[in-house]
């Protein structure tokens, strides 16, 4: 018996073994599979599906740039909850369970989110410098109450992150600073303010909309998360000497990449679209970005144990 039929029996048994547990034999499983058409990378992927997401509401020839590069960011926003989600699932340092192999998961689940926040800050000139600004002040004006303030996925990222109290609105962070109720931190988060009009304070229909959609599951997850984001680790290893030197370089780098250079990406393109002139800015959903997109004036900081009191000083000034 060559060396070949030997492991070929040894996976026949493993898969007999596999699936004698679903009460059916292997025999079953190996004529279905003969039965079954090899698969494909479109089929794989859901090709034809993905390409057929694209449904602009104007003919100007740059607004399908805006919608595939808004859905590329989601997707990648999905890559980064995909990684924070098994962040928060381990064990919490300082418990039992936790390992010094945890502290390299951690490590690298945050690299990776940084990388793709990266891949993202790389890319933005698709949206700076890719569309033509008459074009886009002209379908612009057929999206609204819709804005990229009402991302959900971002949202969460931000909550995974960073502990409520840091993401408080600044004009009452310090008033929050010790409150553990997460849905009253939930209700006076910073971003309530970003979509609210300047003369008023009232309520944009866009962040009704965002409220309808997402209050409760940004509840559930504010609940779910209390006490357990990667900000709530990150501080235990620090006070605890378990903090790697390679983990607070990633932590720092993902702190300035999705609190720093992101918001700053999307600060250059709406000075680059929408600064003009006071009309141009009727197309953002009624946001009020000059005040919510400047890292400067929302300090949001996801670890500042991390940073020292001068850089969180000048935090949005550079990146």
């Amino acid at each position: 018996m060559t060396t070949l039929d030997s492991e070929l029996l040894d996976r026949l048994e493993a898969l007999r073994t596999k699936y004698a547990a679903s009460g059916q034999s292997l025999i079953d499983f190996l004529d279905g599979l003969l039965e079954a058409d090899y698969i494909t990378y479109w089929d794989y992927i859901r090709l034809d599906s993905l390409l057929s997401l694209q449904q602009p509401r104007t003919p100007h020839h740059d607004e399908p740039i805006f919608i595939m590069y808004h859905q590329i960011t989601e997707l990648y926003f999905k890559l980064v909850l995909h990684e924070l989600d098994a962040a928060v699932a381990a064990p919490m340092p300082g418990t039992a369970n936790w390992t010094p192999a945890h502290t390299e998961a951690l490590t690298e689940h945050v690299r990776r989110c940084t990388r793709y926040f990266g891949a993202l800050e790389n890319s933005f000139a698709v949206m700076t410098d890719g569309m033509n600004r008459e074009q886009f002040l002209r379908f612009r004006m057929a999206l609204i109450p819709a804005s990229g303030f009402q991302s959900g996925q971002y949202r969460m990222i931000e909550m995974a992150l960073a502990r409520l109290n840091e993401l408080v609105h600044l004009d009452v962070r310090a008033d929050y600073a010790d409150v553990h109720d997460p849905l009253a931190l939930l209700d006076k988060i910073y971003w309530r303010g970003g979509a609210t009009i300047a003369a008023t304070g009232e309520k944009t229909l866009t962040l009704k909309q965002f409220e309808s959609k997402y209050a409760k599951e940004f509840a559930e997850r504010a609940v779910a998360l209390s006490g357990q984001t990667v900000s709530d680790r990150a501080r235990i290893l620090e006070e605890q000497g378990g903090m790697t030197d390679e983990l607070r370089h990633a932590l720092r780098e993902l702190d300035a990449q999705v609190n720093v250079r992101w918001p700053m990406q999307h600060l250059k393109t709406a000075g680059r679209y929408l600064a003009k002139q006071p009309s141009d800015t009727r197309a953002t959903g009624g946001t009020n970005w000059p005040k919510y997109l400047p890292p400067k004036f929302q300090l949001r900081i996801a670890f500042p144990f991390l940073w020292t009191d001068a850089e969180r000083e000048a935090w949005g000034t550079s990146s």
